[in-house]
């Protein structure tokens, strides 16, 4: 596992030159981009959410766009359509902007609902169908989107199709003090996060480099009692009281893979339980439903999910 985790230490290296703090947001994404894992990123306005998904795309030398979802938004808008060229007298396909590797969708909950269905096959097959014909996207392909948790005037609630195909649920804080403090810092020392080529961002690896690893991933070993212990946990969920709906089969799937690839970064050659709680709320956070009553006493879907943790025993 030295080629993932060597390549893991150089992305994290360019990150910290412009994201700083938020070691787990750094590792979920990294987890993310190494299992072909698309993430939906939540947090107030100015918490670094594009700044992120702009480094990573600088880092890795690859293909990105980004798309402001508005409430206008039309699917060929994203996916693209054919345009009837008069030279040739024939039509000619116009591709949108969603044929990249690195996507980032701004506010993914402003469009409206024919919009977001549109990216339900492109995040579910990697591809896109246009006028009857299909067109596979290039690998790697991930979707980055992000979403303003506290307005929620002209938006639409994703439905829970799209949330799914969704494998984390990063939620994005308020940095600590000390790390404002840097950031204030690295704008004095002349840091500006619209020309990121002032922080001397590297190209640190290739899009084949990415696939490499995701090959050296599958071959982290996963004992029995470990994908017991994965299966058990989603089913806890299904079975809690507070919960209405529990997390779905592509929760375990995501589960695993996410617990491979980070047990692969660490330079482990097997997954260990660790492995697994390090990864289930970021998961997991998303894809269950809250009993009416349980919002309205306040309690949050990450305390479920420690709560379900902490009942389902350890295999040993």
């Amino acid at each position: 596992m030295t080629q993932t985790k060597n390549i893991v230490d150089k992305i994290k290296t360019e990150l910290d030159k412009v994201i700083v703090g938020q070691p787990f947001v750094k590792d979920h994404l990294i987890i993310a981009l190494l299992s072909g894992g698309h993430v939906l990123l939540e947090g107030v306005p100015g918490t670094a959410k594009t700044l992120m998904v702009k480094t990573l795309a600088m880092i890795m030398s690859s293909r990105f766009r980004r798309i402001q979802f508005t409430s206008d938004l039309m699917p060929s808008d994203v996916i693209g359509t054919n345009v009837f060229d008069a030279k040739t007298s024939s039509f000619i396909l116009k591709k949108g902007p969603i044929f990249t590797n690195l996507v980032l969708i701004d506010e993914v909950n402003r469009a409206p609902a024919k919009t977001q269905a549109a990216l339900l096959e492109v995040m579910e097959e990697r591809q896109v169908t246009i006028d009857g014909t299909r067109y596979v996207l290039d690998e790697p392909f991930i979707v980055f989107a992000t979403q303003n948790p506290i307005e929620y005037e002209g938006t639409y609630a994703l439905p829970e199709a799209q949330l799914d195909r969704f494998m984390f649920k990063i939620v994005i804080d308020y940095p600590q003090a000390e790390d404002e403090n840097q950031i204030l810092r690295n704008y004095h020392n002349g840091f500006d996060m619209h020309h990121l080529e002032s922080a001397h961002i590297q190209s640190a690896v290739t899009p084949d480099e990415i696939l490499s690893c995701r090959a050296e991933i599958k071959d982290i070993k996963v004992e029995e009692g470990v994908i017991n212990y994965i299966t058990q946990i989603v089913r806890k969920t299904r079975d809690h009281g507070h919960i209405l709906v529990g997390a779905s089969p592509r929760a375990s799937v995501a589960l695993l893979l996410a617990s491979k690839t980070r047990a692969a970064m660490n330079g482990s050659a097997y997954v260990t339980p660790d492995d697994i709680k390090a990864v289930a709320k970021p998961i997991m956070r998303h894809r269950i439903i809250l009993q009416p009553e349980t919002e309205l006493e306040g309690i949050r879907a990450d305390e479920l999910i420690d709560e379900v943790l902490y009942s389902v025993v350890v295999p040993r």
